[in-house]
């Protein structure tokens, strides 16, 4: 497994080509991400991509154009098509330089067929990730782009992040049904501390941006173009055996979850053969 580094004053990277994953952020030696295990396996990585689209599509079936697009389960421990293809693949090299770092995946089974390019850009003060997918197949179908990072928790960790409401969690760790008011333990409105119980929630009306408050630093997020939709995840012991509420997720995605199924697929992006679709992602130190 090849691992490449950046390093930009304090601020140092690196990525690994399985999965096309990020396996360590840092501020001189204070994490700002949590530190991967670099074991090959995403979800146990700092960040991950999520590309042809991020989340699950309930019934791993959507109608698209009057046509019925099956999908197939790509994980053991899932019985959906989870997350895209990218964070479960290796990604080639194109370049490298001291401060940027570009990767190629090409997928070329199953209904969606595509190439993507994934570029870490570094600064001594910020990160940029940008996804640049291109539909490759020879159907017009819908795509959506995101990330899957893991950031350090613990009693000093606030965050900030706008929302219009959330989807209730159902079966199989799907999308349910949309509130329009937050719980007072997921409004993220103001700097807020987050839950110490499982949450596995989407939320709405995102303006793109969140700040991820830790005791002696904070990370400021920024999309572009403004991701409409973000989740946030915290494990539970009973359901991640070891887990100490010592890490959470907040997740961009180009779009809603389960958007396959909303009139003209919701938010994501129809891609015809060759159209292509950008997604960036600032991780900003302060």
């Amino acid at each position: 497994m090849t691992v490449y580094t950046l390093t930009q004053g304090a601020l140092r990277l690196a990525v690994s080509e399985c999965g096309g994953v990020i396996e360590g952020f840092w501020h001189n030696d204070t994490p700002l991400l949590r530190p991967g295990k670099q074991s090959g396996v995403a979800v146990e990585s700092s960040c991950f991509p999520l590309v042809p689209f991020g989340n699950r599509v309930s019934g791993n079936r959507f109608v698209w154009q009057g046509k019925t697009v099956a999908l197939q389960p790509n994980v053991e421990w899932d019985a959906h098509y989870l997350h895209g293809d990218g964070w479960l693949n290796d990604w080639q090299c194109e370049s490298q330089t001291e401060d940027a770092l570009t990767l190629n995946f090409r997928h070329a089974q199953g209904p969606y067929h595509y190439s993507v390019r994934q570029t870490f850009c570094l600064t001594p003060a910020a990160l940029t990730l940008t996804l640049t997918v291109k539909n490759e197949g020879d159907e017009t179908l819908p795509f959506g782009l995101g990330w899957h990072p893991y950031f350090p928790l613990d009693e000093a960790t606030r965050v900030q992040a706008s929302a219009e409401g959330y989807w209730l969690e159902r079966e199989q760790w799907l999308a349910g049904e949309f509130q329009p008011t937050l719980p007072a333990d997921l409004d993220f409105s103001r700097p807020a501390p987050l839950p110490r119980r499982w949450v596995n929630n989407g939320f709405a009306g995102w303006n793109g941006e969140a700040t991820i408050t830790q005791a002696d630093h904070c990370l400021r997020m920024r999309t572009d173009p403004p991701a409409p939709c973000y989740f946030v995840f915290v494990s539970d012991p009973a359901f991640d055996k070891g887990y100490a509420f010592e890490f959470f997720c907040l997740e961009p995605m180009s779009h809603a979850p389960d958007d396959h199924h909303r009139s003209q697929a919701g938010q994501l992006v129809p891609l015809a053969p060759g159209d292509t679709l950008c997604q960036s992602m600032v991780l900003e130190y302060c």
